[in-house]
């Protein structure tokens, strides 16, 4: 896909996933507003139960559309762009539960003040009149545990085995509501078109993640025979791995592109964890390379040859068809260079490149000698610019960023390092007048689920 056309279709893609996005909400909405009765809005608590249903259908719709954004679909990922999904996602995270929240609160006040029943006693009553109700507690508990550790402060404590864990979780909860919203809820029973609607959206749900994050990785897995090649040490605490497989091309993965990866080895197989590709794929080989930010990453280091691979992939829109212009600069920060040194391979003749590596520490420049050698290959078409030192040295404000490079506010920009970096560039970008389409960002964390 050219440039053009990739530009193309990622905007006709956000144009697409907004409309069936309202679409489905309207539909959703709709299931509530054709089972009205006289009788559910003939007091002040039957009004109370009639709000807490539409707080419930669109609160476990926004659950459902949160999941579908990360079921990694690919046509979905290219046109509307990982990262974009990935802030849809979890901006629909904490809305899904405080409309559900809103509905356990409501739906109990309701048939309490309708029955002359203290709070507890009929929020008891509730779980063990009804059916499934007990389930459909289990599920809000864990929404509620995935949703209080998926915030920045909760995440920032737990390892992303844990945190990874306990999101999957929210699988789980929305299986354990499912049958007690058919059972019970007044907008499905004797209404078998809203019921189908109900039970396709949940279909497709399931569809997705089951085809999507575990058929398909593990069939291309399969297919192409991936193992681990070798493991090169880069620099203390700084390994690239390696993979060879078979007819790799066929990926159809750029560099500035991520995979998740297990390894078949001890501690490594159970959960995907998300590496950006370090060097242009070919047709046997896949590099990745990774720093010493906790067990699982240090452990990479011990995986011997021929230990198989599992991908999952390739996923992101960070990748060279993405810029409109004929002056890219490049922005890497620390470890977060590897994806910047894959998308230096992938831009074509007449595209002039600035490269800026921004690093604490001389030692922090992995991948040097590669860099380096790909711009003594270009002609003068790659220029690159080591910033090593603190931020006070070389600050990534608009004035320095100008300075260095004066082609700036004329650039598609992209970078991929710590969050701080990633704001200020973007605060620069701004501050230079170049637009949203023109910067393209990697954030250097938890990927997503």
């Amino acid at each position: 896909m050219n440039r053009i056309s990739e530009r193309k279709f990622s905007a006709a893609g956000t144009d697409w996933a907004a409309l069936l996005t309202g679409l489905g909400l309207g539909l959703t909405i709709a299931i509530e507003l054709t089972a009205l009765r006289s009788s559910d809005i003939s007091s002040l608590y039957s009004i109370i139960q009639t709000i807490s249903r539409f707080a419930a259908l669109i609160g476990t719709y926004f659950a459902l559309l949160g999941i579908l954004l990360v079921s990694r679909i690919p046509w979905v990922e290219r046109g509307v762009g990982h990262d974009r999904l990935i802030t849809w996602h979890r901006k629909l995270g904490p809305w899904s539960l405080y409309l559900i929240g809103f509905h356990v609160l409501l739906i109990t006040v309701g048939y309490a003040g309708q029955f002359q029943e203290k709070i507890i006693g009929e929020f008891v009553n509730i779980l063990t009149t009804f059916s499934w109700m007990w389930a459909a507690l289990a599920g809000f508990i864990f929404m509620i545990t995935a949703g209080v550790t998926s915030y920045k402060k909760a995440r920032a404590k737990l390892s992303y085995e844990t945190w990874w864990t306990i999101h999957v979780s929210t699988y789980l909860a929305i299986a354990l509501s499912f049958m007690h919203q058919i059972l019970n809820g007044p907008m499905f029973i004797s209404h078998p078109l809203n019921k189908a609607f109900w039970i396709f959206l949940y279909s497709g749900m399931v569809f997705s993640i089951v085809y999507w994050r575990f058929g398909i990785p593990i069939y291309r897995s399969l297919r192409h025979g991936l193992r681990v090649d070798r493991v090169v040490v880069e620099a203390p605490g700084i390994i690239s791995v390696i993979m060879r497989g078979r007819n790799l091309q066929t990926l159809d993965a750029q560099g500035g592109q991520f995979f998740g990866w297990r390894f078949m080895s001890k501690g490594h197989a159970l959960i995907s964890h998300p590496y950006s590709l370090s060097a242009a794929p070919t047709a046997h080989y896949l590099r990745i390379t990774v720093k010493d930010l906790g067990d699982h990453s240090k452990s990479l280091a011990d995986l011997k040859p021929g230990t198989r691979v599992f991908l999952e992939g390739p996923y992101g829109a960070f990748t060279a068809g993405r810029a409109s212009r004929k002056h890219v600069v490049l922005v890497g920060g620390g470890v977060g260079i590897t994806p910047i040194r894959a998308l230096m391979e992938e831009f074509r003749e007449g595209v002039q490149l600035d490269v800026i590596f921004r690093a604490s520490k001389s030692e922090d420049l992995v991948l040097r000698e590669e860099m380096d050698y790909l711009a003594a290959q270009s002609q003068g078409s790659i220029r690159i610019h080591y910033l090593v030192g603190s931020r006070k040295i070389y600050p990534m404000d608009a004035k320095s960023l100008k300075a260095l490079v004066p082609r700036f506010a004329d650039s598609d920009i992209y970078i991929c390092g710590p969050g701080p970096l990633v704001e200020a560039v973007r605060e620069a970008a701004k501050d230079l007048g170049v637009p949203k389409n023109r910067f393209h960002d990697e954030a250097f964390a938890f990927h997503s689920e």
